[in-house]
């Protein structure tokens, strides 16, 4: 009976984590454009969710933008004025070829360095890809 109560108190008191994001969601880019700049405000939130490293999500928007740019804090500022839906249509790619599972869909997925290759494995049903470099 006591580690009932003790169990229910310590429920009790676990804070929540507070997440910018659901469990897999592509947040939409905030995008400002300075001049011929363009802006995502929100680049590390998105590259957060999705659980990958922003300078992999980085190289892959210059290269698929033909776009320059650079990480400037919490934001990627890019050489050339984009089209927001275009940002967003990459942004999406990204995570079709490098976060979801291939055989089974889930986002369950890391990246795994192994010798000279990159793998994308599904944590959840174990199927593991060679990515394509970027």
């Amino acid at each position: 009976m006591e580690y009932e109560k003790l169990l229910k108190n310590v429920y009790l008191n676990i804070s929540k984590k507070e997440s910018s994001c659901d469990r897999f969601e592509i947040k939409k880019p905030i995008i400002i454009y300075e001049g011929k700049k363009t802006i995502i405000t929100n680049f590390f939130i998105i590259a957060d969710c999705m659980r990958r490293n922003p300078e992999h999500l980085a190289k892959f928007l210059y290269k698929n933008l033909a776009s320059f740019g650079e990480i400037a804090g919490d934001r990627l500022i890019l050489t050339r004025k984009i089209p927001k839906e275009i940002v967003s249509q990459k942004i999406f790619l990204y995570a079709e070829q490098f976060v979801k599972c291939k055989n089974c869909g889930k986002p369950d997925t890391e990246i795994v360095e192994d010798k000279k290759e990159n793998y994308l494995k599904c944590l959840a049903c174990g199927t593991k890809y060679i990515l394509t470099k970027i």
